[in-house]
């Protein structure tokens, strides 16, 4: 009876929490409804490949729908045109040495590119041992109509003619096998702006995912912080006080803030020295990004911990907050996605995060080149504290 009496107690709690029970059943269906439209609506992926004198016909046997081939002159370094174009690769030939420059930022992009050009040079091979076969069999054909030929003439003059007819069908034969030209072979040498040959799915997208945890565990701390001071009273007694919302939003911020800042020093550090992870673009710019982010994390999880009534309530904002963040990053080429989750991907401040951190770890960009970003984070930062100071209202008794 007593078990009994506890299960009664928790359906009645369960009851009366509608908004858990909401998230309860609708989350799981959100996500999986997000990772449908994000798996089933992928365009076919296109790289984008620059060519430097290359012959005519490896470009026309490397073409296909999965790649899109640009021109450029000689002189063209490989590295500047991968950076300043954004290309997944560029192929420079002189005499049969190709030298293959890969970005190597998606390692679908450079899968794609490899796959291009070993079919290129394959289909190639082909067509030399089709054209090889073809000019085998003119010349088998011609040598059967010049032996039929002799064979006629050696039915009439046996005796007089048969070391001559046999002297002719010899020198038919070597003067076909003559005509015959070997196929030209390339050699492929490859190069990487960012990583190696050997870099992994988690080498490639690490500074994605390094801008995801400090976000998602700023967020997940501050929150549930904030929360924590409104449930204990803290927050009511300091209300109390002639103190400004926006001057104890800023205080929170600030301290917070403090501790952001040495939690992305800690991470970033980690990273580079443990994982060793490969940086084209400056350090200290990857750190301002991560401290951005942090920033972002911290304003908007002190502003969700004003609809949570418990630690409980303030994870349930997780699914419908941080997950689909993840998503948006760029661990799943957004550019490939449905145009209408394009535009979805621009309201999460985790897409232009990640973009930012791509940019500066695998092709090199400056302060300049991420400056879009850096502002639209501060904007996101400055919007959730003023949503913060507004909502801080509801709390004031006096």
């Amino acid at each position: 009876m007593r078990v009994i009496a506890i299960f009664k107690r928790v359906i009645r709690q369960m009851l009366r929490d509608k908004r858990t029970l909401a998230l309860m059943f609708v989350a799981p269906l959100f996500i999986l409804s997000l990772m449908y439209f994000l798996f089933n609506t992928n365009s076919d992926s296109v790289a984008q490949i620059g060519v430097s004198n290359v012959d005519t016909s490896l470009v026309k046997a490397v073409k296909n729908k999965h790649v899109k081939l640009h021109h450029y002159a000689e002189t063209t370094t490989a590295k500047t045109a991968v950076r300043e174009d954004n290309l997944a690769a560029f192929i420079q030939q002189k005499s049969g040495k190709l030298t293959v420059t890969y970005q190597n930022s998606q390692p679908s992009d450079s899968a794609l590119v490899r796959q291009a050009l070993q079919g290129g040079l394959t289909k190639l091979r082909v067509q030399a041992l089709v054209a090889a076969t073809k000019a085998q069999k003119q010349a088998l054909t011609a040598q059967a109509k010049a032996l039929k030929t002799v064979m006629a003439q050696q039915k009439q003059v046996m005796a007089a003619q048969g070391q001559r007819a046999t002297s002719t069908t010899s020198t038919t034969t070597t003067n076909s096998t003559a005509k015959l030209k070997a196929p030209k072979t390339y050699t492929v040498t490859s190069h990487y702006l960012y990583g190696s040959a050997d870099s992994t799915f988690f080498d490639t997208f690490l500074p994605i995912l390094l801008g995801f945890f400090v976000f998602f565990f700023v967020f997940l701390i501050s929150g549930i912080s904030l929360l924590n001071e409104r449930t204990t009273g803290t927050l009511t007694r300091l209300l109390a006080t002639p103190i400004r919302r926006g001057e104890i939003i800023s205080g929170y911020l600030l301290g917070y803030g403090l501790f952001a800042l040495v939690q992305t020093l800690i991470t970033v550090t980690f990273a580079l020295t443990v994982f060793k992870i490969h940086m084209l673009g400056s350090v200290w710019l990857i750190l301002l990004i991560n401290f951005l982010l942090a920033l972002v994390a911290l304003s908007m999880g002190i502003f969700v911990s004003t609809f949570a009534n418990s630690e409980f309530q303030m994870m349930q904002f997780i699914p419908i907050l941080i997950v689909p963040q993840v998503f948006f990053s760029g661990l799943i080429p957004v550019d490939q996605m449905a145009t209408w989750l394009q535009w979805i991907a621009h309201i999460f401040p985790l897409y232009y995060g990640g973009n930012a951190l791509m940019n500066v770890a695998t092709r090199g960009v400056t302060l300049n080149g991420v400056a879009g970003e850096l502002g639209i984070l501060l904007g996101f930062t400055v919007l959730f504290t003023i949503l913060n100071i507004v909502g801080m209202k509801r709390y004031r008794r006096v």
